[in-house]
């Protein structure tokens, strides 16, 4: 069975468009299909800001793998292109979090699906917004959209790219 599984990329460090790439292309070779791609979106870092803004894109895969070999997997890809950990929420060179998987709700002590913070941050919304505009969230029972109209964040979301481009 195929399972849709939205990733969050994003990346502060060196060329942000650049590690979003090749992320997209490890994701590609060992997670799954990527059959949506949002625009590449520019934003100030969140959580801890004094660090350098963010590219950030959602993607759609099509995955076999169940939700914590997806996990061990999106981290095999951040560790092969130099994601240090050091401090919570610093900066790095991808960060790659699994925002959905299906409609299933997993409160494991390593992965929390849906994401704990997606409806807090525009800048998970906004991509989402883009290509999953009436997706329904399983625990909160709002779509997208209504999510990012209830969001408090206020922090500049900007557009770079078109959804497609492999820049």
């Amino acid at each position: 069975m195929m399972n849709n599984v939205y990733l969050l990329l994003g990346s502060n460090l060196g060329d942000s468009e650049f590690y979003i790439y090749q992320a997209k292309q490890c994701i590609e070779s060992e997670v799954g299909m990527i059959l949506q791609a949002s625009s590449l979106y520019q934003t100030a870092a969140w959580g801890k800001i004094n660090q350098p803004d963010f590219i950030n894109q959602v993607v759609l895969v099509s995955s076999s793998w169940d939700p914590q070999q997806v996990l061990s997997k999106v981290l095999t890809i951040e560790s092969q292109l130099d994601r240090k950990r050091t401090d919570k929420w610093g900066a790095r060179t991808i960060d790659i979090d699994i925002l959905f998987y299906n409609d299933d709700c997993v409160n494991d002590v390593n992965l929390v699906i849906p994401h704990p913070y997606l409806h807090q941050r525009s800048f998970t919304l906004i991509p989402l917004l883009e290509i999953a505009p009436n997706y329904m969230h399983p625990i909160l029972a709002k779509t997208i959209g209504e999510l990012y109209q209830e969001v408090s964040d206020d922090l500049v979301v900007q557009k770079l790219l078109e959804a497609g481009c492999h820049c």
